[in-house]
């Protein structure tokens, strides 16, 4: 396993907890059209691939359902209304994202976001959880013609960072992060919390399981992953890839 000159990130789920900011939509856009509520822990599963089908899944309770066109255009007017007031009112960043963001850039580590959250929510939410300063830039999942699991925004970022892809590295939480970092020919490593559309995390083969932000800036760091090739993935913080087909 090669080591990295950049690092990529996803944002919701794996930066921020923005579980609240997300449930709370879903439940006010439902309640708005007269439909019935569904639970918080339904709606959180709706979350992953976008704006988009988050409307749909949640108009048809079924990640895989399309909405009626008249029924998704009023939900997806209700939900960029609903979500530009909520957004970031109740997300924080989970524990060791601080500290280990403040350790990469003060080690000059080149990192960015991929997220398929929409680009004005996703400027809009580094900003308001002061998180824009770690970051080169951000890409949204609406910012080119494909989001995640597509690997074009992963390929767009390495290309904006001045990097080869192999040379990158992208920290995730979901199937989304995992399946486009291997298109894009990225090593990929998953947070054992996050939003992962009801898919355990040992069915989504990765490179390994770091257990904070923070823990994982500190075996890079330490272990000087950053501009050698290292000889496994261990330490504090690090377990073994779970259903890794590396």
């Amino acid at each position: 396993m090669a080591g990295f000159e950049a690092l990529l990130f996803d944002l919701d789920g794996t930066l921020l907890d923005t579980a609240k900011d997300l449930v709370q939509s879903g439940h006010a856009i439902r309640e708005a059209m007269a439909m019935a509520p569904l639970s918080d822990v339904r709606v959180l599963s709706f979350v992953g691939k976008g704006a988009e089908r988050f409307v749909h899944r949640l108009l048809t309770d079924d990640l895989d359902g399309d909405a009626k066109p008249d029924a998704y255009a009023q939900g997806m007017d209700r939900f960029v209304s609903v979500y530009e007031q909520y957004n970031g009112c109740w997300a924080k960043p989970f524990e060791g994202v601080i500290e280990g963001l403040e350790r990469l850039h003060a080690a000059k580590v080149p990192m960015a976001v991929v997220t398929n959250k929409a680009q004005s929510f996703t400027e809009a939410l580094l900003e308001r959880s002061n998180l824009s300063q770690y970051f080169q830039f951000a890409i949204g999942g609406d910012a080119l013609a494909h989001k995640k699991p597509h690997p074009q925004p992963l390929l767009e970022a390495a290309s904006r960072l001045g990097v080869s892809t192999s040379s990158v590295w992208m920290l995730g939480d979901s199937a989304n992060d995992a399946q486009a970092a291997r298109a894009a020919g990225m090593r990929v490593f998953l947070l054992p919390y996050g939003y992962r559309e009801g898919v355990a995390l040992e069915h989504i083969p990765c490179d390994g399981i770091v257990q904070s932000i923070d823990a994982f800036a500190q075996w890079t760091l330490q272990s000087s992953y950053r501009s050698k090739t290292p000889h496994g993935v261990g330490g504090a913080g690090i377990n073994p890839a779970l259903g890794s087909d590396a």
